[in-house]
Formats: C-alpha cells, sequence, structure tokens
C-alpha cells in the first residue's frame, strides 16, 4: 500500500532557491527613542505633529532673523532710486562679524537712537574711520581723502552730491553716511551739530542691506559700487592735502 511522505521540519522550513523573502529590519534603539520622543512631545502639543512642526520653523526664523538676515522695510525715499519706499530688503547680520568692518559704499541699516532719532535707518558709507570727507571740489563733486567721488551710478536724478559745504575728518570707529537721495535725507551733513557729530557708531550697525526682496519685479542683489574703489586710504601720505 502506497504511504503519502510526509513533510519533515526540514522540508517545512525550507523555501525554493530562486524565491527570497526580505524582512526589514527592526529600528534599532536611537531610531526607536527619536520616533518615541517625537511622538511623546506630539501628544503634549494641541495639534500633534503639525503644531510641532509649525512650531520649530517658527524658532528657526526667530533664529535667522536674531543673528543671521533680518528683514527690512524702506521707510522714504532717502535711498532712491535704488530703494524705493516699501521696499523689503535683507539686512545681512554677519557681513560685519568675524573682523569685518563696513566699507565705503555700503549700504548699511543701523540703529540711530541717540546720533540720528529713535529708530532704525538705512544709508550709504561714504566715509570710515580716519576719512576726511569734503563737500565739494570745484566740479561738485564730494573728496574722500583728496580724492573726487563719482556718485552719479546712484544719486538720485537730478540731485546734487550736497547742497550743504562740509569739511569733517571721521572719528575711529565711526561712519560717516549719506542718502542717495541728497535733497530728500537726513543725514549725517544734517546732524554735524549734534552729539557724536552726525558719524555713526560701527556698533550701532545692525548689518548691510544686501538684496531687495520684494516687490518680485525690483527683487535684485545689492552690490558696493565701484565709484569708492580708488579713494586712498587715510593714512596715505597726501590724504589730508
Amino acid at each position: 500500500m502506497d504511504t503519502e511522505a510526509q513533510p519533515t521540519e526540514r522540508d517545512r522550513s525550507s523555501r525554493p532557491s530562486g524565491s527570497r523573502t526580505t524582512v526589514s529590519e527592526p529600528a534599532g534603539p536611537e531610531d526607536r527613542s527619536r520616533f518615541a520622543l517625537v511622538a511623546r512631545v506630539s501628544s503634549w502639543v494641541p495639534g500633534g505633529r503639525i503644531t510641532l512642526t509649525l512650531l520649530v520653523c517658527l524658532v528657526f526664523l526667530l533664529l535667522l532673523s536674531t543673528f543671521v538676515l533680518r528683514p527690512f522695510q524702506i521707510p522714504s525715499g532717502s535711498m532712491e532710486p535704488g530703494l524705493r519706499i516699501g521696499d523689503r530688503v535683507l539686512v545681512n547680520k554677519l557681513a560685519y562679524r568675524f573682523g569685518a568692518v563696513p566699507q565705503r559704499g555700503d549700504i548699511v541699516v543701523f540703529d540711530g537712537t541717540g546720533y540720528f532719532g529713535h529708530a532704525d535707518y538705512v544709508k550709504r558709507v561714504v566715509g570710515v574711520g580716519g576719512d576726511r570727507v569734503v563737500c565739494c571740489d570745484r566740479e561738485g563733486r564730494i573728496q574722500v581723502n583728496g580724492r573726487p567721488v563719482d556718485e552719479s551710478g546712484f544719486l538720485h536724478p537730478g540731485d546734487s552730491p550736497s547742497a550743504v559745504p562740509f569739511d569733517v575728518v571721521v572719528p575711529g570707529g565711526t561712519l560717516f553716511v549719506l542718502g542717495d537721495h541728497r535733497s530728500d535725507s537726513s543725514d549725517s551733513r544734517d546732524h554735524l551739530g549734534s552729539p557724536g557729530g552726525g558719524m555713526i557708531p560701527v556698533d550701532a550697525v545692525i548689518g548691510r542691506a544686501d538684496w531687495i526682496v520684494w516687490p518680485l519685479g525690483h527683487a535684485t542683489r545689492l552690490h558696493r559700487p565701484d565709484a569708492y574703489a580708488r579713494v586712498p586710504d587715510a593714512g596715505r601720505a597726501g590724504a589730508h592735502g
């Protein structure tokens, strides 16, 4: 009598050589701990993971605004035509960290409290510590350390470099700043008799305006003009001649 062969334990556990079943490895202790922590924190927050994600993004934006980039809305026409009323710019707060300092031609945002007024201002750096800034030469140009500066590339059309004559030496650690729309700008020229002599301490500078980000049609990178590239350093012989 034929008897049917009973499968052995080896037969039941064996599989065809051509078929493989992929078994995912269980998460390690570190992954499980991380997921458990996220799940636990999410359970404490109303709205769960969505609210937690929004809070993380908010904290990131706050840290970014505090230490790296700060949005700033242009409040007046003092920097036209480059910066118009309502433009949003991003201020690079790391531009003058790690030993870097403002340079002639930079557009800076600074706290004017005690110098210009209780507000933040945006102006262009014309003179740095040690510079002699004079208005004006026979052709109506501002001179820095004896070298005339051609500002026609960024001045408001129809404006002269300055209708107010001046001859100042910028103290160390301070800046002499002017608006590009000279006829509509309250700047260092208007505060020569005020505390600080119209100069802005470098420590009051919040950062350098590097980008216009809004409106999109006006968005652009802000570059330092070449007009100041040939200005000699204040320490050079003949700079004050």
